[in-house]
């Protein structure tokens, strides 16, 4: 497999002990609808998973509860034994039930069990990272991380863990995890429409840590703007396209895992966060999600 990431805009950022291409790939939309079940078209998933990495793309962003357990098999299928530089990002702290809920699950026990799945099903022995999980489907919610959180910090000792993040969390959870063990990302839903994070994404840049967006291009409702439409036409691009090359500008710590489950899409994506935006496109779109 190609794993030159000379082709991929926005370079490349340092997690822990491991160098990875800003420009990733998350993996959630490989499983049915709704994230449930198998996906309609396996081998298209499995050849969206294969591209990727011919691409160059070196971080990969899942979870165990995304089926569940179907993205990940799916990764393990197509790309085990994976290359040296592959760095796949798990998460832990929300599981499924058969209403396609996701139900918090942090307790301790939980949280061991879904490392332990998330182990099996990926086929290694040591997961690169995992982020815990807090709040709920709706967003953020405030509360204590420290249980939780520790639980993480014992399984790295254990030597299940590499390194350690927290998403969907608060500006007051991620000070609490810092304080007990150190972090190197944080994945919260953030993006051109959706600006709540922007003085935490500053800090966070100053000290060495990656913001990682989901949703960065709006999820299950699609980025809207008409100010992002004029950008768009007025530089022959696509929305989509200038609202991940808007990301990349954003900060130097801002790693893409946009998901799709087509690889046509995927070299779209992937060609189109490269796109050049002047200082006056950038300043043009900073307004959409301020108020």
């Amino acid at each position: 497999m190609n794993t030159s990431s000379t082709a991929l805009p926005g370079g490349t950022w340092t997690l822990g002990d491991a160098t990875v291409t800003r420009f990733g790939y998350g993996a959630m939309q490989l499983a049915g609808p709704w994230v449930m079940g198998p996906p309609a078209d396996r081998d298209g998933a499995l050849a969206v998973l294969r591209e990727a990495v011919g691409l160059g793309i070196t971080h990969i962003d899942t979870s165990d509860a995304y089926g569940p357990r179907v993205t990940n098999e799916l990764i393990r299928e197509a790309l085990h034994p994976y290359p040296e530089s592959l760095f796949i990002a798990t998460k832990v702290g929300a599981t499924r039930d058969a209403q396609g809920n996701w139900p918090t699950a942090r307790r301790p026990e939980d949280l061991r069990k879904q490392v332990r799945d998330n182990l099996d099903s990926l086929g290694v022995e040591t997961l690169d990272l995992v982020n815990l999980r807090m709040g709920d489907a709706q967003g953020t919610r405030p509360g204590p991380i420290t249980e939780a959180f520790e639980t993480l910090v014992d399984l790295q000792r254990e030597g299940l863990i590499r390194h350690l993040g927290v998403s969907n969390v608060t500006e007051e959870q991620v000070a609490e995890a810092r304080a007990i063990a150190p972090i190197v990302c944080v994945q919260n839903m953030y993006n051109l429409a959706h600006r709540h994070d922007d003085d935490l994404v500053d800090r966070l840049a100053a000290d060495g840590i990656a913001y990682v967006p989901y949703f960065p291009l709006g999820g299950f409702t699609p980025l809207q703007s008409e100010t992002l439409s004029r950008v768009a036409t007025r530089l022959a691009a696509t929305p989509m396209s200038v609202a991940l090359a808007w990301l990349l500008r954003r900060s130097p710590n801002i790693l893409l895992i946009p998901g799709t489950s087509s690889v046509a899409h995927l070299r779209e994506n992937a060609a189109g966060a490269g796109l050049a935006l002047s200082p006056e496109d950038m300043a043009e779109l900073d307004g959409i999600g301020r108020p």
